[in-house]
């Protein structure tokens, strides 16, 4: 069975304490509820949770559907994006199977970054890693004013803007991110070609605004 492995890196930084915090929690809740219900999801689709403040952690490792459970998370501290991109890399290199002449691999990841901010660590170390790997799609999510989406650009493959970092606004991100894994896991498995642009996923709604 080939996966579609799923990385969600999630800004957990002191500026989403509060509404956004929560909002990314219920969020995830969400998303996996709805994938289970997808039977073209709960057999392919497999998702990881990287958070990063001071830190990089990977909270949740590469799982099913069906046995992912969410790990509390706070929000603090400061935003740590490079450090993410690099373990981003590291988890792909370690975590996925490559297609070798004996067999087909994994099918490359979509991945997911949410931030409400701007690095404050090294993050062109963190993408040169990324590009040295075989990467799959990224889609980068800005979610409110502060956000910078010109670095966002640099690093993801497509870039989507949020006017607020409000429950509201981060649900309906999360809304799209399920319609996205569960189209993907179909569109995979029908057509046997990895997805590689945005304009392939569904289109966003009106409060996710494509940048780039």
């Amino acid at each position: 069975m080939r996966r579609l492995p799923v990385y969600l890196l999630l800004d957990t930084s002191g500026s989403m304490t509060g509404e956004p915090i929560e909002a990314v929690k219920n969020g995830v809740q969400m998303m996996m509820h709805s994938l289970r219900q997808n039977p073209q999801a709960i057999e392919t689709a497999y998702v990881s949770i990287i958070t990063f403040d001071h830190e990089a952690k990977q909270i949740v490792p590469l799982t099913d559907l069906a046995s992912f459970q969410m790990v509390d998370i706070k929000a603090q501290s400061t935003t740590s994006l490079g450090a993410a991109l690099t373990l981003l890399a590291e988890k792909m290199e370690t975590e996925i199977t490559k297609t070798t002449t004996e067999q087909k691999g994994d099918w490359k990841p979509l991945t997911f970054i949410m931030t409400d901010g701007v690095p404050t660590d090294d993050w062109q170390t963190g993408l040169s890693k990324i590009k040295a790997i075989n990467k799959g799609l990224i889609v980068g999510c800005a979610a409110g004013s502060a956000a910078d989406d010109s670095i966002l650009k640099q690093i993801a493959d497509s870039v989507v803007r949020l006017d607020s970092a409000d429950s509201d606004s981060i649900s309906k991100f999360f809304q799209w991110v399920t319609a996205s894994i569960s189209t993907t896991s179909t569109k995979v498995e029908e057509s046997g070609i990895d997805l590689k642009k945005i304009d392939q996923l569904p289109p966003p709604p009106s409060e996710l605004v494509i940048v780039s």
